[in-house]
């Protein structure tokens, strides 16, 4: 993917640049000095939207091309529109560390069969690798879990080649949960202690004393 940018006009101030329809940026990396710079915001918007931050884009526009990182976009928090971003640039031969999003797919027959939940336990991973290897997203196929007890572990994940993960390859991505009613337990009733208002007058009658906890009139 390619970005058109031009290097920012230090003498228009940001707001003006943005009521032009134009997104201030940055661009930045271990040996690149930082350098304002200016692009089109629908066409980052757009690009953006497609990309996501664990995707390698290269600039355009500049003294040369560079391969960059989306590092983080500043929005608008009334309107959402983009405000600000900025470029990481990737040195050749350097690995790069992304959390990368988890997209489910499938259906899983454990939830359409059996009547179970399925609960996403991760939603992103964090990976270091080569740049040219950093997918978009990883993908979970559900369909594996075909019983209640069934779960995803982070070994069963399709990972580029050369990706390194800090988190333990057991660790559970997805799993069926199982809805639990709770039904409240009522004592039964003794109705051995139960005494009619026809009884008690009975025994008054009779100069029965009252039972031990019966109210008296």
């Amino acid at each position: 993917m390619e970005l058109a940018v031009t290097k920012r006009d230090k003498a228009k101030s940001p707001n003006t640049l943005r009521r032009e329809g134009v997104l201030p940026a940055v661009l930045y990396g271990r040996s690149q000095e930082a350098t304002p710079v200016a692009v089109d915001r629908k066409v980052f918007e757009k690009l953006f939207h497609t990309a996501g931050e664990s995707t390698v884009i290269t600039l355009t526009g500049l003294d040369t091309q560079k391969q960059v990182l989306i590092q983080e976009v500043a929005t608008d928090p009334v309107t959402g529109v983009a405000v600000h971003a900025d470029f990481y640039a990737i040195e050749k031969g350097q690995l790069v560390t992304v959390s990368v999003p988890l997209e489910f797919d499938g259906v899983a027959p454990a939830v359409k069969d059996l009547g179970g939940i399925l609960t996403k336990v991760m939603h992103e991973l964090e990976i270091e690798c080569e740049p040219s290897e950093l997918p978009q997203a990883i993908h979970v196929d559900v369909s594996k879990l075909a019983t209640l007890e069934d779960q995803i572990k982070v070994s069963d994940l399709k990972l580029p080649k050369s990706a390194k993960i800090s988190v333990d390859v057991d660790e559970v991505v997805a799993m069926i949960s199982v809805a639990k009613e709770e039904v409240e337990e009522v004592a039964p009733m003794d109705l051995s202690t139960i005494e009619t208002s026809v009884e008690r007058g009975k025994k008054e009658e009779e100069g029965e004393p009252a039972a031990e906890g019966e109210p008296k009139e």
